[in-house]
């Protein structure tokens, strides 16, 4: 009998699939925010200002915000369960319309036109959420010498977040930040860094897509049959986590800035060389390493794991676990 390598959309209960997912999802996001949060502030930071790095970010925040600063903007942050549950469709999606409908047999090519298409369904989602989260993010952030000139363009939101309202309302803080970017922007605010965020995003879940596949073939090859395909899985996924995020780091570092300082492309470019140079290459990327690696971690371990507890009983005896 020969062996379901991947596990497909129209093998499983739907019934099942979508609400273990989604659970699985929040409880991942609450997990790794703090350091979504941390590698925020590394990244629109000037040079090593405030914080020298992820561990010394993590002290500053917990000493001077209270464990409460490490969750900032996380209940906003987990309405991008929504989009995600539209990503992981349209990869599903994609897939089975790539090798049943266009009989593409190349897994690998798959993965990546799947991982990137997904991708900007899910990023369409997500970016206004991303950027409201961003904002809540640096509120109440420390500043220092050369974050100045960030704290000024962040003035008008640090003022709105101390106002009576934001005092008194459990949400005042989101409603003070949505009404500003739109008071500035219009509803084009919200939607500020959209193609850099699909410059950085689409290559990113491609690659980890692509990855991915590699790393879990060449695991499969040399592993002997008696070792679980989801440890495999689960090997193979945090190596394409650090893959993918070492080569899209900068576009990342962009993106945020970008997105919270509201410049164009090359003035980013411009301010980030003049500050970092080759530096930027690297800056945020280690805390962007452990999330990436640890996110990558559990999303297959819960992915894999409901697939296979979603599956209809007439696959069940031709997947292993």
């Amino acid at each position: 009998m020969e062996e379901i390598q991947v596990i497909e959309l129209r093998m499983m209960d739907k019934r099942k699939y979508y609400p273990l997912t989604l659970a699985s999802g929040l409880c991942i996001r609450s997990m790794l925010y703090p350091f979504m949060l941390i590698k925020t502030r590394l990244q629109i930071q000037r040079g090593n200002t405030v914080y020298k790095g992820t561990f010394d970010a993590f002290l500053k925040i917990s000493r001077g915000e209270g464990a409460s600063g490490l969750y900032r903007g996380f209940w906003v942050s987990c309405l991008q369960l929504f989009p995600s549950m539209s990503y992981i469709t349209s990869y599903e999606w994609a897939r089975h319309h790539l090798t049943q409908e266009m009989d593409v047999t190349n897994t690998r090519q798959v993965s990546f036109a799947a991982g990137g298409l997904a991708s900007i369904v899910g990023q369409t989602l997500a970016v206004p959420l991303d950027i409201v989260t961003q904002h809540l993010m640096l509120m109440g952030r420390r500043t220092e010498g050369g974050e100045a000139r960030a704290q000024r363009k962040l003035a008008s939101l640090q003022t709105v977040r101390v106002s009576e309202q934001a005092r008194h309302s459990r949400f005042g803080a989101v409603q003070a930040v949505v009404e500003t970017i739109y008071r500035q922007s219009g509803v084009l605010g919200f939607y500020k860094g959209y193609f850099v965020s699909l410059m950085c995003f689409a290559p990113n879940s491609a690659l980890w897509w692509f990855f991915y596949d590699i790393y879990s073939d060449s695991l499969t090859v040399v592993s002997p049959d008696w070792v679980p395909r989801l440890l495999l899985r689960t090997v193979a996924a945090p190596l394409s986590g650090v893959s993918a995020a070492v080569i899209t780091n900068p576009l990342d570092v962009i993106r945020a800035r970008i997105q919270v300082e509201g410049q164009t492309w090359k003035e980013t470019v411009e301010t980030l060389w003049e500050e970092e140079g080759y530096w930027i290459l690297t800056k945020g990327l280690s805390a962007r390493l452990v999330q990436s690696v640890t996110f990558s971690f559990f999303i297959i371990l819960g992915y894999e794991t409901i697939k296979r507890w979603s599956l209809l009983d007439r696959y069940k005896d031709k997947v292993r676990w």
